[in-house]
């Protein structure tokens, strides 16, 4: 019988998050610090302007590109919150979330054996995808000296001939790390110097604490040689509408509507009337939940270097990245024996590429009730390891 799977799929290893999740939800009394999404339900307004849309018969497939009103909202929203601007008829693309935006960003650039540049550590889709599309991923280590911050002669001492993109996530999953305006200026100019495409992913770019969100493009030259993925999951809580977008200049943003048009049609139509909601709306929303998300972050990381869980203190998302070196346990071995001695759910830092090791994620995406019991128990477990 002939090979029934393909080799490159075989190679990939399955997400290390998925393990410790289905182990959790098999046990009682579990505090999850592990789920990568908001605790808050989406806006009243943006469920309301849904369901409207279903009751007017609003049931059909939209322009493969997305509906001309939520791309106009998308285009005054990128204005307006980060200063760039795009024509919404032809450097638009609204996508099945983020994950999709990523794929097709990935296969719309990528020849066979072209490097990308990733930046570690990183969410775990990043360099399968990029395998995925017949690319290379080419990994740079951030560490906490740096708070896990990339560095640009990280990216010079990398580059080849076979460098065509670099791939940046700021603020980072899983470290929380948010580059500012100079720390990009400086990125940028390495990627002008060798002629390098830049995917930047801004999911959480509602979610910076400490000043404002800087967005690559905005920078010079950057505009024309950077594609834009983002999404409603995280700043507007919207993670099971599964909704994206990219924003790219016209070569680029055409070709991944090709891709998008052959493989997934269109974004669902009433998230995307949701969608619209939200951008005209919900910046209320969106403010209530950055607050809230940032005095969580305080107290997390002030009780986790209590605990001698050493933590930079992260300038966006919604994570924390201790170090738990101390403990002498691989990453793995701490979350394991955490969740089975005191039921408290971390994700390994390990799965997350080079610098990992070492670190666990925690997500503060719950309840200050959760997180001070998580805490005590965490505390209570390095009593136990010290």
């Amino acid at each position: 019988m002939k090979e029934r799977l393909s080799k490159t799929v075989q190679s990939l290893q399955p997400s290390g998050i998925r393990r410790f999740f289905d182990l959790a939800a098999s046990m009682d009394n579990v505090i999850s610090l592990g789920v990568g999404e908001p605790d808050f339900v989406t806006s009243w307004s943006v469920r309301e302007a849904s369901i409207l849309s279903l009751e007017r018969g609003y049931t059909s497939y939209t322009a493969n590109a997305g509906l001309l009103e939520l791309r106009q909202e998308l285009m005054n929203y990128m204005k307006k919150q980060f200063g760039v601007s795009y024509d919404y008829q032809n450097e638009i693309l609204v996508t099945v979330g983020g994950s999709q935006a990523l794929d097709v960003a990935m296969r719309a650039i990528i020849n066979p054996g072209d490097e990308i540049v990733v930046v570690e550590p990183n969410f775990v889709s990043y360099s399968p995808l990029i395998t995925l599309a017949g690319g290379v991923p080419v990994p740079v280590e951030t560490t906490a000296d740096t708070e896990f911050k990339l560095q640009p002669e990280q990216i010079e001492a990398v580059i080849t001939k076979q460098t065509k993109a670099l791939l940046l996530c700021s603020p980072n999953n899983p470290t929380g790390s948010s580059l500012t305006k100079a720390e990009l200026e400086a990125i940028a100019d390495i990627v002008i110097k060798y002629d390098l495409l830049v995917i930047t992913d801004e999911i959480y770019a509602e979610l910076t604490y400490d000043e404002p969100f800087t967005s690559i493009a905005s920078i010079g030259a950057m505009r024309d040689r950077t594609i834009i993925v983002s999404g409603f999951s995280k700043g507007f809580a919207m993670t099971g509408w599964r909704l994206g977008y990219i924003c790219a200049p016209v070569d680029l943003l055409q070709a991944m509507l090709k891709i998008h048009q052959y493989t997934m049609m269109c974004a669902p139509t009433m998230a995307q009337y949701g969608a619209i909601e939200a951008l005209k709306n919900g910046s209320h929303d969106v403010e209530e939940m950055r607050k809230s998300y940032r005095r969580r972050r305080n107290y997390m990381v002030k009780s986790l270097n209590e605990i001698q869980l050493s933590c930079h203190t992260p300038g966006g998302a919604f994570y924390v990245f201790p170090s738990i070196k101390k403990t002498g346990l691989t990453s793995e071995q701490f979350a394991e024996q955490l969740l089975l001695e005191e039921r408290v759910a971390v994700v390994p830092g390990s799965v997350f590429g080079l610098g990992g090791e070492g670190h666990v994620r925690c997500s503060y995406a719950s309840s200050m009730e959760s997180l001070e019991e998580a805490i005590k128990r965490i505390g209570r477990f390095m009593q136990n390891k010290l």
